[in-house]
């Protein structure tokens, strides 16, 4: 079967998918207790440069993907129960043609007490450029570059709620590894990942059991959030492999610990991330820090504008592709770094936005420029489109392969 037939055999799949979703929505079965939402989108990624490594898609790449939720309540409550499957088909990147459960959890309420056993997502932090603390899941890379797609992670979770602030335990095993465009697919490492040959520096491999502790509460005009993380890092080092044709990801047992905090005051807000980690290579601090200040109903309009700052810092070396051949690649790319951003929301009736971000090297100066605009179609559609371009030309510095990947997203999602 050629790669155009089973694009059409999944977009059938798909389309199955949400036809029986929509059967349940109009179900009356359990109509009090049982839930279904989601959205289905197509999408069109263009690249406007002709790819820098031979076989990569050129021009434009059409995918599409749904996402529906079924939740069932209790009827006292105290019992929630949700299923979160993802699937994406991509016409041209095998690797990004992918599915996924996102959640499949049982979550038990008895009081200031809470229990939950399965696969979900948990997000931590509160700056706008990197989330350094979000350690519990993994990056769905293949989704896109900005890190903010993750994986379903099975666990156990145990959460208390006190007056003086909220206490979760994270009991995890059955590590999900992170995902790769494929040879095919733009915004790649120079060389293809074999995910499937991942290395795991421990003996339980995947099965490690990895374990969380946090601690979160607001004190007057401050939110916190502290955590201690012990496990299989997310972010693995990618080593050469033997025949210098791909890349072997590599997964160390590290130690994190972490802080979050934000100040809220008036129409400013003060954010902050920083985390110390030891297990990969040599122990490192990372941060990242700045604010945005809001400008309300501008020029006496209905407009909203912030205005964000951050720095970035992480004590890792900077990743040199001149050491490629003796060295784990993947330390980081954001060593000394600066963010400038705008939010820009209309508060118009089709909640209209835009997200501008900058982010630039202040020691050597390789750049990215990422605009993200939306807008509600009717009721119950919307329209994205998220650009993002790539300013690099020196060959040893990681940014550097992206720099022929600059690309724009058009994407019409239908929720129901």
């Amino acid at each position: 079967m050629n790669k155009l037939q089973e694009c059409i055999s999944l977009l059938i799949i798909l389309a199955r998918a949400l036809a029986i979703s929509l059967l349940f929505k109009l179900s009356d079965v359990s109509a009090q207790s049982f839930d279904l939402s989601g959205q289905v989108a197509l999408e069109l990624r263009g690249f406007p440069d002709k790819s820098l490594l031979p076989g990569q898609v050129e021009g434009a790449q059409f995918s599409s993907f749904l996402e529906p939720e079924y939740r069932w309540r209790s009827s006292d409550r105290n019992s929630l129960l949700k299923f979160t499957p993802f699937v994406r088909v991509d016409t041209v990147d095998d690797k990004r043609t992918h599915f996924d459960i996102r959640e499949a959890n049982w979550l038990k309420i008895a009081g200031d007490w809470e229990f939950l056993v399965g696969a979900t997502r948990i997000f931590w932090g509160v700056t706008e450029s990197r989330h350094l603390v979000n350690i519990i899941n993994q990056i769905d890379a293949v989704e896109d570059i900005d890190e903010e797609a993750f994986l379903g992670q099975p666990m156990a979770k145990i959460s208390r709620q006190t007056d003086i602030g909220r206490f979760e335990l994270f009991l995890m095993t059955g590590f999900r590894e992170r995902t790769f465009a494929g040879p095919d697919g733009r915004l790649r490492t120079p060389l293809p990942v074999k995910t499937g040959d991942a290395v795991y520096e421990n003996s339980a491999k995947e099965w490690h059991p990895d374990f969380a502790l946090r601690y979160s509460h607001f004190f007057g005009d401050f939110d916190i959030g502290l955590h201690v993380f012990r496990g299989i890092n997310r972010e693995p080092s990618l080593v050469l492999s033997s025949d210098a044709q791909n890349f072997i990801p590599h997964y160390s047992v590290i130690t994190q610990a972490g802080i979050d905090l934000q100040f809220t005051r008036d129409a400013w807000l003060w954010k902050l991330e920083g985390i110390v980690r030891e297990g990969q290579g040599d122990a490192f601090a990372a941060t990242v820090a700045g604010l945005e200040y809001t400008f309300f109903q501008v020029a006496e309009s209905d407009i909203d504008l912030g205005l964000i700052v951050e720095g970035l810092y992480d004590g890792r070396d900077k990743l040199n592709f001149a050491d490629i051949q003796s060295k784990q690649i993947f330390p980081t790319i954001y060593d000394k770094d600066i963010f400038l951003g705008a939010r820009l929301a209309l508060n118009d009736v089709q909640d209209s936005s835009i997200l501008a971000g900058f982010v630039t090297d202040i020691v050597d100066g390789p750049a990215t420029l990422r605009v993200e605009a939306e807008r509600r179609l009717g009721q119950h559609m919307k329209i994205e489109l998220i650009g993002q371009a790539f300013f690099e030309d020196n060959p040893i510095n990681p940014v550097s392969f992206f720099r022929q990947d600059s690309f724009v997203t058009l994407r019409v999602s239908r929720f129901f």
